[in-house]
């Protein structure tokens, strides 16, 4: 983008890569749920540069997965909206270019934030029994992926039941130190890591009602904090 531009994202392979300094969006500039007031700092991502990038990324996922079934493992909550965006989005496509396309969503629900730190305590809570992804093209579709314990954890109990191929769709992907573990195949952002909700991701299950996703400010730390 043009040097003088606000907004400091440079487009690349694996996502669009938002800047340090990147301050966000004037709240003026959006609506947003008003008993959030003084609970979040700025607009990160506006929710139609994340419904453009979902487009991106289901386009590119098709492409991978041409005519093959698919089986779209939703990680439960953050990843609820994204999920369910880009899974349409997918089925959208499928239809302009006539291809026949079977999509499955399965659903799991892992746990391992306390506040806005994440703990070494992983709980996967949903089905034991995932049977139905045995010899099946697998998507993993995660809200958001910092250190890559947890993708790890996931990835290592989904491959126990032997499915045919794992991919794997994070909307964002945070430039944590110490990062560990696999990134995913399909990026939406890199964002730096800063603590964001909104567009279905919490803090002690506030601010999943934000359509953006948004700062969380001190003040909101405080208030919801458990």
């Amino acid at each position: 983008m043009a040097e003088d531009s606000p907004v400091k994202i440079v487009k690349q392979d694996k996502g669009i890569v938002i800047e340090d300094d990147w301050p966000g969006y004037s709240l003026d500039l959006f609506t947003y749920p008003e008993h959030y007031h003084g609970d979040i700092e700025s607009v990160y991502i506006p929710h139609g540069v994340i419904m453009d990038r979902i487009e991106c990324l289901a386009r590119n996922i098709l492409e991978d997965i041409g005519n093959h079934d698919v089986i779209a493992l939703c990680v439960l909550k953050g990843g609820y909206k994204f999920c369910a965006d880009l899974v349409e989005s997918i089925k959208v496509l499928s239809r302009s270019t006539n291809r026949t396309l079977t999509m499955r969503v399965e659903f799991i629900r892992l746990k391992s934030y306390l506040n806005d730190q994440s703990t070494e305590d992983l709980h996967i809570i949903g089905p034991e029994d995932l049977s139905m992804l045995r010899g099946k093209n697998v998507l993993i579709v995660e809200a958001i992926v910092d250190t890559g314990k947890t993708m790890k954890a996931l990835l290592k109990h989904v491959e126990t039941f032997q499915p045919k191929r794992i991919g794997v769709a994070g909307l964002l992907v945070k430039r944590v130190p110490n990062g560990v573990g696999r990134l995913p195949d399909y990026v939406g952002f890199v964002i730096p890591n800063r603590f964001v909700v909104g567009y279905a991701l919490d803090y002690n299950e506030y601010f999943r009602d934000l359509n953006h996703i948004c700062v969380i400010s001190e003040r909101g730390k405080v208030k919801y904090k458990l």
